[in-house]
This record gives C-alpha cells, sequence and structure tokens, in this order.
C-alpha cells in the first residue's frame, strides 16, 4: 500500500491565537535582512484558491501525487487534461497588492530573499527578483527519461494541436494549476512525448509526495542562516517543505512572524501571527514604513 503525503494537519495544542497588530512585523522589517517565505495564501487575492483556508481546493480537490503520476497513464492523461485546461485560466492570474508590497519591500533594501512555495510566478511578475521557487515553476516541463527541461508554452502549444477542439467548462481551478474535471471530461486526452527521447513529461514542479530538491533546501537553509528574521506569508506550513525553515529559524533564535489569517503548524514557533488578509496587512505595513503604495502590475 502506498502511504498518502501529509496533505492536512488538526492542532493538537492550544496555539497563541491571532492578531491584527501589525506593529512587530513593521518592527522586524525596519531592521531589514528580513527573508520572506511565502505561501498560497498570497496568491489568493489574484483568484487563485489555496489549499487549506476557507474555500480552499483541499475541501473539493485531492492535488496530484508523485507517485500517482509517475504510475500509470491514466493518471497523466487526468492530469495534463486537467492542467493544460487550467493554465488558460491560470496563466491569466496577475500580482495582487501583496505581492507588489514584497517587491516594493525588497527595492527599498528590507529583505535578504524570497522563497515561495508557490508555482505561479506572480512574485517575479511584481518585480521581486533572484525569488527562490522552492516547489519549481509552472512555466518548465522536464522529462523524466532524459531530463531534458523545456518551456511550457511549447507543451501547451502540441497539446493544442494534438487535442484540437478540447474546451470543457472546469468546475474550478487549484493552487497546481489543475482544473477540477470529471473523467467524461478527461475522455481520451492525447498526451505528448518528450521530443528528444520521446520519454514521460512532467511539469517542473515538486508534486505532493516528491522531494525538494537537496541543493535548493540547502540553499534556503543558507538564506535562512544569513537573514535576520524570517516573515511567513499565507502559509500553513502544513507540509515539511516550508515548516523546515521556521524551526531552522526559531532554534537559532531568530525572529518568525506569521502572516495568515488561519492558525498554523509553525505558530509555536513564532513572536507573533497576524490574522489579517495579505493584501490588507501588507500595504498597511508599507504604508506604517514610509514604502509609497505599489503600483499596478
Amino acid at each position: 500500500m502506498r502511504m498518502r503525503p501529509t496533505l492536512s494537519w488538526t492542532p493538537v495544542e492550544d496555539l497563541p491565537p491571532g492578531t491584527t497588530d501589525l506593529a512587530p512585523v513593521a518592527d522586524a522589517l525596519s531592521t531589514g535582512g528580513v527573508l520572506v517565505l511565502s505561501g498560497a495564501g498570497i496568491s489568493t487575492e489574484s483568484g487563485i484558491p489555496d489549499y487549506r483556508g476557507e474555500g480552499g481546493s483541499l475541501s473539493r480537490h485531492t492535488p496530484m501525487t508523485y507517485q500517482d503520476f509517475t504510475g500509470g497513464a491514466r493518471a497523466r492523461r487526468r492530469y495534463w487534461a486537467r492542467s493544460h485546461l487550467g493554465l488558460r485560466t491560470f496563466g491569466r492570474a496577475r500580482p495582487n497588492a501583496g505581492h507588489r508590497t514584497v517587491a516594493a519591500f525588497a527595492r527599498h533594501g528590507l529583505l535578504s530573499g524570497v522563497i515561495t512555495q508557490n508555482v505561479d510566478g506572480l512574485h517575479q511578475s511584481a518585480g521581486s527578483e533572484g525569488v527562490v521557487e522552492l516547489h519549481g515553476s509552472l512555466d518548465r516541463v522536464v522529462c523524466l527519461g532524459c531530463g531534458a527541461v523545456s518551456p511550457r508554452r511549447e507543451l501547451a502549444r502540441r497539446l493544442e494541436e494534438a487535442n484540437a477542439g478540447f474546451a470543457p467548462v472546469a468546475a474550478g481551478i487549484n493552487p497546481d494549476g489543475d482544473a477540477d474535471l470529471t473523467d467524461e471530461q478527461v475522455g481520451d486526452f492525447r498526451v505528448v512525448p518528450c521530443t528528444v527521447c520521446g520519454g514521460i513529461l512532467k511539469p517542473d514542479v515538486v508534486f505532493f509526495g516528491e522531494a525538494v530538491p537537496p541543493r535548493r533546501v540547502e540553499h534556503c537553509r543558507e538564506l535562512v542562516r544569513e537573514a535576520t528574521s524570517l516573515l511567513v506569508l499565507g502559509s500553513s506550513l502544513t507540509v515539511m517543505s516550508g515548516l523546515r525553515f521556521v524551526r531552522q529559524a526559531a532554534k537559532a533564535g531568530k525572529p518568525v512572524l506569521i502572516v495568515n489569517l488561519d492558525p498554523t503548524r509553525g505558530d509555536q514557533h513564532a513572536v507573533t501571527r497576524v490574522a489579517l488578509p495579505l493584501g490588507t496587512a501588507l500595504t498597511a505595513v508599507a504604508d506604517q514604513l514610509g514604502i509609497p503604495g505599489p503600483a499596478q502590475t
């Protein structure tokens, strides 16, 4: 029997309540050297739902796991049909006030770096530079056979040609760009192989149940070591890929600050958790610091 990856988390102890006091966040940023760790919650205001918040996609959708994707052609057909359709909507998402404010913080020299668990590229679209994509990016595709990496737009063109007229109406869109489709809607969707070796193509993202590349993890650990504090934005920290950096920072005595509406798995390690929408909270902090409101992108 395959072990399913951890998709949800239930508090087993009383956690500190959330606050609306943004002063600790503003104070941390004013000293500089803050490392941002962002999750799906920062992109909800761009129309991309998160996994675990109110109305999150886990209530209706089980994300594709690495084990399922590599385990059979049927799962891959279902994934690529749903992802191909979802990308049309996903690709229209634009940075929101939260993304733009993070970029503004960086321009004013307040950040030491940005790590994101998201695969949507919205931090970069908002102007953030040197973003570490912990879970990869939907903009790229990798071959599991030869390792060739290619642009997602190239694969999208090939899938369009192989599936002319494929345009079902999806019930929803998910943080991984996957559209909600029934098996009937997926039908006999055709998956195309690698143009180099004929192997299996996979989005260059870390699926649930798949390990983040060790070199990427070590790079993030080094960023934590160099930072003065860690600011978590819109992540429940349910999975270890992000939680480990919170634990590392706390163990090193670096302040951990969290902005997330709901309790997180890292609250016990944080000096504060601000329970406010990301756009509202970050815009207010920027105002406190005298940073002009970020322009629309």
